[in-house]
Protein backbone atom coordinates (compact mmCIF):
# COMPACT_ATOMS: atom_id res chain seq x y z
CA UNK A 1 0.00 0.00 0.00
CA UNK A 2 1.66 4.02 -1.12
CA UNK A 3 1.39 5.60 2.05
CA UNK A 4 -0.22 9.04 1.14
CA UNK A 5 1.50 12.61 2.22
CA UNK A 6 -0.28 15.00 5.55
CA UNK A 7 0.96 18.37 6.45
CA UNK A 8 0.43 20.16 9.42
CA UNK A 9 -0.87 23.52 9.21
CA UNK A 10 2.74 24.90 10.54
CA UNK A 11 4.36 22.40 7.83
CA UNK A 12 2.37 24.36 5.40
CA UNK A 13 2.84 28.00 6.63
CA UNK A 14 6.36 27.48 6.44
CA UNK A 15 6.52 25.57 3.38
CA UNK A 16 4.85 28.92 2.07
CA UNK A 17 7.49 31.46 3.21
CA UNK A 18 10.06 29.66 1.65
CA UNK A 19 12.13 30.71 -1.46
CA UNK A 20 10.57 29.70 -4.82
CA UNK A 21 13.84 27.71 -5.09
CA UNK A 22 13.37 26.07 -2.13
CA UNK A 23 10.05 24.81 -2.23
CA UNK A 24 10.57 23.62 -5.88
CA UNK A 25 13.30 21.46 -4.75
CA UNK A 26 11.19 20.13 -1.42
CA UNK A 27 8.25 19.16 -3.85
CA UNK A 28 11.12 17.40 -5.83
CA UNK A 29 12.66 15.48 -2.56
CA UNK A 30 9.00 14.64 -1.64
CA UNK A 31 8.80 13.05 -5.02
CA UNK A 32 11.91 11.19 -4.61
CA UNK A 33 11.18 10.16 -0.97
CA UNK A 34 7.69 8.25 -1.97
CA UNK A 35 9.54 6.74 -4.92
CA UNK A 36 12.65 5.67 -2.89
CA UNK A 37 12.79 7.20 0.85
CA UNK A 38 16.09 5.50 1.31
CA UNK A 39 17.88 7.28 -1.46
CA UNK A 40 21.38 8.52 -0.21
CA UNK A 41 20.40 11.87 -1.09
CA UNK A 42 17.70 12.68 1.27
CA UNK A 43 19.74 11.39 4.23
CA UNK A 44 16.65 10.11 5.94
CA UNK A 45 17.32 9.72 9.98
CA UNK A 46 15.34 9.56 12.89
CA UNK A 47 15.97 12.47 15.14
CA UNK A 48 18.29 11.53 17.96
CA UNK A 49 15.99 11.10 21.20
CA UNK A 50 12.82 10.55 19.10
CA UNK A 51 10.82 7.20 18.30
CA UNK A 52 8.47 8.45 16.35
CA UNK A 53 9.98 11.66 14.57
CA UNK A 54 11.81 11.46 11.94
CA UNK A 55 13.60 13.97 9.25
CA UNK A 56 15.28 14.32 5.75
CA UNK A 57 17.16 17.42 3.79
CA UNK A 58 15.64 19.23 0.99
CA UNK A 59 19.13 20.69 0.84
CA UNK A 60 22.38 21.41 2.55
CA UNK A 61 20.08 24.24 4.68
CA UNK A 62 16.98 22.95 4.29
CA UNK A 63 15.29 20.14 6.28
CA UNK A 64 12.06 18.67 6.87
CA UNK A 65 10.45 16.40 9.58
CA UNK A 66 8.08 14.02 9.72
CA UNK A 67 6.05 11.07 11.01
CA UNK A 68 5.56 7.61 9.91
CA UNK A 69 1.76 6.69 9.97
CA UNK A 70 0.32 3.33 9.12
CA UNK A 71 -0.75 4.80 6.03
CA UNK A 72 0.51 8.48 5.90
CA UNK A 73 3.43 9.92 6.07
CA UNK A 74 2.74 13.02 8.62
CA UNK A 75 5.22 16.39 7.25
CA UNK A 76 5.39 18.44 10.79
CA UNK A 77 7.59 20.79 9.89
CA UNK A 78 10.21 22.72 7.34
CA UNK A 79 12.82 25.02 7.83
CA UNK A 80 16.66 25.39 7.82
CA UNK A 81 18.61 23.28 10.36
CA UNK A 82 17.25 25.12 13.18
CA UNK A 83 14.02 23.71 13.56
CA UNK A 84 15.54 20.14 14.61
CA UNK A 85 16.09 21.65 18.34
CA UNK A 86 11.93 21.73 18.08
CA UNK A 87 10.85 19.37 15.69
Amino acid sequence: MARKLRSTRIFDKSFQRLPKTAREQTLTKLDLFLGDASHPSLRVKRLKGSDRIWEMSITMNYRVTFEIGDDQIILRRIGTHDILRNP
